[in-house]
C-alpha cells in the first residue's frame, strides 16, 4: 500500500474510510484503492492541503484515475493541475460517482476535449465545494455532463457550490449539460449559488466558431433545474457568440429565483426554446 494511506479493509464490498496524506501519490493511490471494490468509499483529504497533480494518472486526459465506483472526498482541500501537462482533474465513468463535500476545490484543469475540471458520465455531487479556473478545448470548462445517446445518463448536482472563472472553446464555459444529462443547482435565500466569470471562448478560423452559454449550456438534456442560482458576468465570444449567461437547445429547463444578468453579449438570446425567466 502506498505511503500516506492507512486503511483497514473489511470484507469485500463493504465501505472503507481512507485518510489521504498531503501528496499527489497518496491521492492517486487512494482513488485506486477505492476503485478496487464496488463499495461507496470515503477519502478524507488532509485539511488545507493542495494536491498538485503533475501528470495524468487516468489515461492521457485525466489527472486522477478514472472513477469507476462511488467515491466521496471530504475537505477542506484543493486538487489542482501543475506543470505543463494538459489534462482535466477527474473523469467519472458510467458506473462511478464522485461526491465532493466540505470545501473541496477543483482548479486549473486543462482538458483536451470536454470537461476541463470534471468530465461526468455517471454522477457528480458538489456540496459547499467549487470549480474554478478550469479550461476545456471542447464543452464544459468547469464540468461537462457528457453527451449520452443511450445507457446511463450523467447527473450533476451542485449545492452552495460556486462555478467561477472557467472557460470552454465551444459551449458551457462554466457547465455543459449534454444530451440526456440532468443538472441541478441550488443556493439558499440571500446567498445564491454563483456561476460567474466563465467564458465560452468561440474562435476557430476567422473567429467564426461561436461560443454559446458562457455560464451554462444545456443541449438536448433531460433536465436543467436552477434554484437560487445567480448566473452573472459570464461571456460568450466569437463573431457569432451568443447567450453569454445560459444557452438552451431543446430539453426541459426550470429556473426559480435565479437571476440571469449582466452577461456578454447578452443573457440568453439564441436559445431555442427560450430560457425561462431570462430576458436580454
Amino acid at each position: 500500500m502506498a505511503a500516506g494511506i492507512i486503511a483497514i479493509i473489511p470484507a469485500a464490498a463493504q465501505a472503507i474510510t481512507i485518510p489521504v496524506a498531503c501528496s499527489e501519490n497518496a491521492l492517486v493511490a487512494a482513488v485506486n484503492l477505492a476503485n478496487s471494490t464496488s463499495a461507496a468509499d470515503t477519502l478524507v483529504l488532509a485539511g488545507g492541503c493542495t494536491y498538485s497533480l503533475t501528470s495524468a494518472h487516468g489515461g492521457a486526459g485525466n489527472g486522477l484515475p478514472v472513477i469507476t465506483t462511488p467515491i466521496e472526498m471530504i475537505g477542506p482541500a484543493t486538487i489542482t493541475r501543475s506543470g505543463n501537462g494538459n489534462f482535466r482533474i477527474a473523469q467519472v465513468s458510467a458506473t462511478g460517482s464522485l461526491t465532493l463535500t466540505t470545501s473541496v476545490a477543483i482548479t486549473n484543469g486543462n482538458a483536451p476535449g470536454d470537461g476541463g475540471g470534471i468530465l461526468n458520465r455517471g454522477a457528480v455531487t458538489l456540496t459547499v465545494s467549487s470549480l474554478s479556473g478550469n479550461r476545456a478545448s471542447g464543452n464544459g470548462g468547469g464540468l461537462a455532463n457528457a453527451d449520452t445517446p443511450s445507457g446511463t445518463a450523467p447527473a450533476a448536482t451542485f449545492t452552495r457550490s460556486p462555478v467561477t472563472n472557467n472557460s470552454a472553446a465551444l459551449r458551457g464555459g462554466g457547465i455543459y449539460n449534454g444530451r440526456r444529462g440532468t443538472l441541478t443547482t441550488t443556493g439558499v435565500s440571500g446567498s445564491p449559488l454563483s456561476i460567474t466569470g466563465n467564458t465560452a471562448r468561440g474562435g476557430g478560423l476567422l473567429g467564426l466558431v461561436p461560443g454559446r452559454g458562457g455560464g451554462i449550456a444545456a443541449v438536448n438534456s433531460t433536465a436543467t433545474t436552477l434554484t437560487q442560482t445567480a448566473v452573472t458576468t459570464n461571456r460568450a465570444l466569437g463573431l457569432l457568440g451568443t447567450a453569454g449567461g445560459v444557452y438552451r437547445e431543446g430539453g426541459t429547463m426550470t429556473t426559480t429565483n435565479s437571476p440571469i444578468t449582466a452577461n456578454t453579449p447578452n443573457n440568453c438570446v439564441g436559445s431555442t426554446p427560450a430560457v425561462p425567466n431570462c430576458t436580454g
